[in-house]
């Protein structure tokens, strides 16, 4: 005679979850636990992790064959979240608790019966509720990042003799081990943490700030870099800052995302998820601010872009979502790795492949570079020469590869400013101010092309630049010239469109003239002017 039991999990593919259902079946035959439905080895082990746990309830699984079965079954099954879910199976089949087939449970389980925080509990609460399962089950330690996604019942437990009380297992047989509570201490009948969702509206949304409290009051001089890094930050351009250390180039870097607007309900959720998936951190809250990656040159393929083994990580560019990727010292990355950027600045997302499976990250991000001249920094420098050889410098920058500049709609150099600069002359404008014009643009950029699906200039394809944005031919006459001297590709040429755009937007012009594409196209030019 067998029993059996079922319980709902999900299975994370990146930011793709899906449905598992955990079935259980109790039956004779000698003792065992078998675990079918392609899981890995983590989840393999989760039979002694299980059986282990459940004893320390003081509720052990039966002693009889166990069969537990994850469906799909042509889906891997990969990480330790599934634990919940198969331990309240395992009970149901058993008859030591009814069965739960509208309820998702996701948590790691300690051989204490601890219920452990897992990464991912963001994505895979809104897989959830897109399959329409509005009831979740969480560790304790992850119930604030469970309560971010609207609409759901959620419900936290330190234990899982907390999980089995509410289930309606007598408290008088539950024992619950664990840190702070003693060996065999009895369960508090009335444990349980009510987890009506909490909303996402404007209550969350913290104030416009700058990021980790640095302003653009804080840099003196470099007017043409900081109205560069404005113009990058009201259309969502790409720059890249070139000139010798200590000119400013990382100090001004680091600050765009302090003049970048909120992210809006949808983008909040979209990049906490991401940073969910990453686990370093609990999360506690929405993201409402565009996050900043900044990875050191010697980061690998696998760190910048996502990789590991079985299914793919996001990397930094997918961390960078929605904000700005830095690379200071660009060019001491390796050419390789800084390649593998071209697809996602044009895609906006990557796909990794890897032996587990793919994954797809949303990886709309911008991209920030910081160079020298040469390796030792000294081109260009007043009362300083440079030893570097022709050939060092020439295979220096040519880590940055020219479809990789193509790329990159902002080229400025970067000089360095006086002594007299730095102590004297007018205070400049603090990120507050800018970030005033910076939103203000963006509200221009969103009326005008709302209506085709597109939220910032630099996202803005090449057949409407042509078609119903098309600046009348007078109006290009040096981008033109530029293009017959080699100096613009086709691609070329469309940045400089957008960036003429979001000039005429950051001055509060319906239209841009002839002089907004001129200074648009000296900006994507001056690094090479400026050598």
């Amino acid at each position: 005679m067998s029993a059996l039991g079922r319980a709902l999990g999900v299975a994370l593919t990146g930011l793709q979850g899906d449905i598992v259902e955990v079935e259980a079946d109790i039956g004779g035959g000698l003792p065992s636990f078998v675990l079918l439905g392609l899981p890995d080895a983590s989840l393999a082990e989760s039979r002694d992790r299980i059986r282990s746990a459940a004893r320390n309830t003081g509720v052990a699984l039966s002693p009889r064959r166990l069969t537990v079965n994850l469906l799909p079954a042509s889906l891997p099954k990969r990480g330790s979240g599934l634990d919940l879910a198969i331990l309240v199976a395992a009970l149901s089949a058993d008859g030591a608790i009814p069965s739960v087939p509208d309820a998702v449970f996701i948590g790691e389980l300690g051989l204490d019966g601890t219920i452990r925080t897992v990464p991912g509990v963001l994505p895979a609460v809104m897989a959830a509720l897109a399959q329409g399962i509005r009831r979740v089950v969480v560790p304790s330690a992850n119930l604030h990042e469970a309560r971010l996604v609207p609409g759901v019942d959620v419900r936290g437990f330190e234990h899982a003799a907390e999980l089995l009380a509410h289930l309606g297992v007598d408290p008088g047989l539950l024992v619950r081990h664990g840190a702070g509570h003693g060996a065999d201490a009895p369960v508090p009948t009335d444990h349980h943490v009510d987890g009506q969702s909490a909303g996402t509206g404007t209550a969350a949304r913290t104030a416009a700030t700058t990021s980790a409290g640095l302003d653009f009051a804080d840099v003196r001089g470099q007017e043409l870099a900081r109205y560069a890094l404005e113009v990058a930050a009201a259309g969502g351009h790409h720059v890249l800052l070139s000139g010798e250390p200590g000119a400013g180039k990382t100090m001004l870097a680091e600050r765009l995302p302090g003049i970048l607007p909120d992210l809006d309900d949808a983008q909040a959720l979209e990049v906490t998820a991401i940073h969910s998936l990453h686990g370093r951190r609990p999360i506690t809250r929405l993201m409402r601010r565009p996050p900043l990656e900044a990875p050191h040159h010697n980061a690998t393929m696998a760190a910048l872009i996502g990789g590991g083994s079985g299914v793919p990580h996001p990397g930094a560019a997918s961390r960078a979502h929605r904000g700005v990727l830095f690379l200071d010292e660009a060019p001491e990355f390796p050419a390789r790795v800084l390649d593998a950027l071209r697809q996602p600045l044009e895609a906006g997302e990557l796909t990794l492949h890897r032996s587990g499976g793919a994954a797809t990250y949303p990886a709309r991000f911008q991209l920030v570079l910081a160079a020298n001249l040469c390796p030792c920094g000294r081109t260009g420098s007043v009362g300083s020469e440079c030893e570097c050889t022709a050939i060092a410098r020439r295979r220096y920058l040519s880590r940055l590869s020219g479809p990789l500049l193509d790329r990159i709609d902002l080229q400025i150099n970067v000089p360095r400013v006086p002594a007299t600069q730095l102590s004297s002359g007018p205070a400049p404008e603090c990120s507050a101010v800018i970030a005033e014009r910076v939103a203000a643009a963006r509200s221009r950029q969103e009326r005008r092309l709302g209506p085709h699906g597109i939220l910032r200039n630099a996202e803005v394809p090449g057949r409407l630049l042509r078609n119903e944005l098309a600046p009348a031919p007078t109006e290009l006459a040096q981008i033109s010239r530029a293009a017959e001297n080699g100096w613009l590709s086709a691609r070329g040429i469309d940045r400089v469109l957008r960036i003429g755009w979001t000039i005429a937007d950051l001055r509060g012009a319906d239209r841009p003239e002839r002089p907004d594409f001129d200074i648009a196209l000296q900006l994507r030019q001056h690094r090479e002017s400026a050598g």
